[in-house]
């Protein structure tokens, strides 16, 4: 006989989904974010862009559905990165400013994307939570920018750092003026365009 186990609403895994599902709940805003606000949290970016290797990510987020992000990220208070999390750590503006500079990492890759193209949920979380749900969604979603074209969340590595390679993100969408300081990629645009369009597929197939 099978035996289903009870539901637990206090699970921690239950706890995180419903973290993550009151962020999609949210109405998505555009991008750059004016007014600031404080608190830390998750957030979400989507694409309604032109840009031919997201044609079936717009596809899903036209019309207002926003149903696929294309970036999902946290923003934790400086404190929890040193072992405070939960302990009350002030968070400050850390979320609204983690999502602005996402809007001008966009803004200055002017020669491929649009920053009028661009959305965004975001939910001020508990700090508690934010890990787990950040994980979730990307674990529900596995957006482009997360799991294949790396380097969209990356800072400024500083002078003498500048011989690492350019990430994917920066190679295909350049104008982050410390980026083009970096070595180029190992791979061509055609490579990267190639297999990022075998990850979108593989996606869709998948049920996406």
């Amino acid at each position: 006989m099978k035996v289903e186990p009870p539901y637990n609403p206090l699970d921690k895994r239950n706890l995180g989904v419903s973290v993550a599902d009151a962020m999609l709940e949210r109405k998505p805003v555009p991008l750059p974010i004016e007014e600031s606000f404080t608190g830390a949290g998750i957030y979400a970016i989507y694409y309604t862009g032109d840009f031919p290797a997201y044609h079936e990510i717009t596809k899903r987020n036209r019309k207002n559905n926003f149903a696929w992000p294309i970036y999902v990220g946290k923003a934790i208070p400086a404190g929890a990165r040193q072992g405070g999390v939960g302990l009350g750590e002030n968070p400050g503006t850390v979320l609204f400013g983690r999502i602005r500079e996402h809007a001008s990492s966009i803004q200055q890759a002017m020669t491929t994307l649009e920053i009028a193209d661009f959305a965004c949920r975001y939910l001020v979380v508990e700090d508690i939570w934010i890990p787990l749900g950040e994980s979730l969604l990307i674990q529900k979603f596995e957006p482009v920018w997360n799991l294949f074209l790396d380097g969209f969340g990356n800072h400024d590595p500083g002078s003498g750092r500048y011989n690492q390679q350019r990430s994917a993100w920066d190679f295909l969408h350049p104008g982050r003026a410390w980026a083009l300081k970096c070595a180029a990629n190992k791979r061509t645009e055609a490579e990267i365009l190639a297999s990022l369009e075998v990850y979108i597929s593989k996606k869709i197939t998948e049920g996406r």
